[in-house]
């Protein structure tokens, strides 16, 4: 994966893209309208649930959908209980990390792997930690989200064609649960980005620590091969700086209401364009993405000490990440 050049197509990707831009974009938009756009911003989150099994048949994804839907819920639930404590938020970390990964691994899930359920929980803990939103009411607000989430994702099914495709079962769409030599190395290193990045976030701040055991593992991927980890720790660490002064641009104009719902699904939907094909450049609208995401929650948009702060744990969470490809035999293939 070069950063001069894009990766092959792999086929048409503006549907899913469509779906990830409306997931995010009409629930920042309704509850804009209705006067409560921290809900929205919140239910936006679910929108990460139409983000995996892109690739597969809707009948597959309307089987497995609900899976990730749930697993999202449980880091959500696990960082509104423990946010009011830093280092349960630390310790969470590690837990969902590891736990998420050898799911993720051990059933075939494919990208994103285990990256959302750690940013979901993190997120989770740091919105209700640093907002008025009650655990009850993010949980809500999130499900309902997920929900929304899960229905754009079978609209295809409105198609008779669609619905004529014969559903594989769930095991042999997730097969598992089963590590093989590479699956087994990846796990490993996401263990230990997990401690070492929650060491370090302790170090830096606790609050960030979530931030920084994300990027390791979104440089880790589900690639093992070396090559892929420090190419992958390139892509993250330029396309993040170069996101952070995206986000600063756009924060200047403090966007907010129905302008945010449309700057966001506009984002989402650029990032599923090209995420497969260059992911530096994908980063470049993530970073912005999530800050302006996070920023509405908590109420912190336009802050540029923010997108400081997560240039800073980028940085460290890419070195991480791509160091522990060292893990990996040179003998592995590049993907499994």
């Amino acid at each position: 994966m070069s950063l001069f050049t894009f990766a092959p197509s792999r086929g048409p990707r503006w549907p899913l893209a469509l779906q990830a831009a409306l997931g995010i974009g009409v629930p920042i938009a309704v509850m804009a309208l209705l006067g409560q756009p921290a809900l929205g911003y919140i239910a936006a989150s679910g929108a990460f649930t139409v983000l995996y099994l892109g690739s597969a048949p809707t009948v597959d994804r309307a089987r497995a959908l609900p899976l990730i839907a749930a697993g999202l819920m449980l880091s959500a639930v696990l960082g509104v209980l423990v946010a009011e404590s830093p280092w349960l938020v630390s310790a969470g970390v590690i837990v969902v990390a590891v736990a998420s990964a050898g799911l993720a691994f051990g059933f075939r899930l494919g990208p994103p792997g285990p990256l959302f359920f750690v940013l979901v929980f993190g997120l989770s803990a740091h919105v209700v930690a640093a907002s008025d939103v009650s655990p009850l009411v993010y949980v809500t607000a999130l499900a309902a989200g997920c929900a929304f989430s899960y229905a754009v994702a079978l609209t295809p099914l409105l198609s008779a064609r669609a619905r004529a495709k014969t559903a594989r079962r769930l095991n042999a769409l997730l097969p598992g649960p089963a590590l093989d030599a590479g699956s087994r190395v990846l796990l490993l290193r996401v263990a230990i980005v997990a401690v070492v990045g929650v060491l370090l976030g302790l170090v830096i701040d606790p609050a960030r620590t979530y931030w920084i055991v994300g990027s390791a593992v979104a440089v880790i991927g589900d690639a093992a091969a070396r090559g892929a980890a420090f190419q992958r720790g390139l892509h993250r660490m330029l396309g993040t700086v170069v996101g952070a002064g995206v986000y600063a641009a756009l924060a200047l104009l403090h966007p907010s209401g129905l302008r945010l719902a449309l700057l966001l699904a506009a984002l989402q939907f650029l990032i599923e364009l090209v995420v497969v094909r260059h992911y530096a450049l994908a980063l470049v609208f993530i970073t912005p993405l999530v800050l302006l995401l996070t920023g509405a929650a908590t109420g912190e948009i336009g802050a540029m000490d923010v997108a400081g702060e997560r240039i800073v744990d980028t940085l460290v969470g890419a070195v991480l990440g791509a160091a522990s490809g060292l893990l990996h035999p040179r003998v592995m293939p590049e993907s499994r």
